[in-house]
């Protein structure tokens, strides 16, 4: 009787380890941001919101340089000037101010909206890539394991490099 519930214990252990291992799942991971970064596409993107930004800044130093003169000249001018066309001269720098204040932001928004533009046709083909080379590997999982992604442990298959290798570089 003894040896027959160490039997039943034994071969219910075996069936339950066997259960176990089949059910469990092929997880790997990547770090996704490493892997964008290093994309041909990336660095041809960031040229280009670079090249947008210095465009940006470039007009808005001409403007904050023009604002300065012409501030410049009034507070030159001011002692010249009636007190009705000193105000009038103030109302047009504050209104000088808001119009560059407001093409910062319009600036600000632009680059955004470019690098949005940029950035999501390079993200959808890291995403297609990762897909493709997990599901040749049988992998049923994918975790994200940039830092600050979520993963605490990251010991399985790294696949950064097959999917570097479908990509072409």
């Amino acid at each position: 009787m003894k040896q027959f519930k160490s039997l039943v214990f034994a071969t219910l252990l075996f069936v339950g380890a066997v259960s176990f291992s089949g059910a469990q799942s092929k997880i790997a991971h990547i770090n996704t941001q490493e892997l964008i970064e290093a994309m041909p596409e990336m660095k041809t993107a960031e040229a280009e919101i670079q090249k947008l930004g210095k465009t940006y800044e470039a007009e808005i130093q001409a403007s904050l340089t023009e604002l300065q003169n012409k501030a410049k000249q009034y507070q030159a001018e001011a002692e010249a000037q009636t007190q009705e066309e000193n105000e009038k001269r103030a109302v047009e720098i504050d209104g000088m101010r808001q119009s560059i204040a407001q093409y910062q932001q319009q600036a600000q928004q632009d680059i955004e909206k470019k690098k949005f533009e940029l950035l999501k046709p390079i993200t959808d083909k890291a995403k297609a890539a990762i897909q493709k080379v997990a599901r040749a590997q049988g992998f049923q999982y994918v975790i994200d394991s940039t830092e600050g992604g979520g993963v605490i442990l990251a010991d399985g298959k790294d696949l950064l490099a097959d999917v570097k290798k479908e990509l072409g570089f």
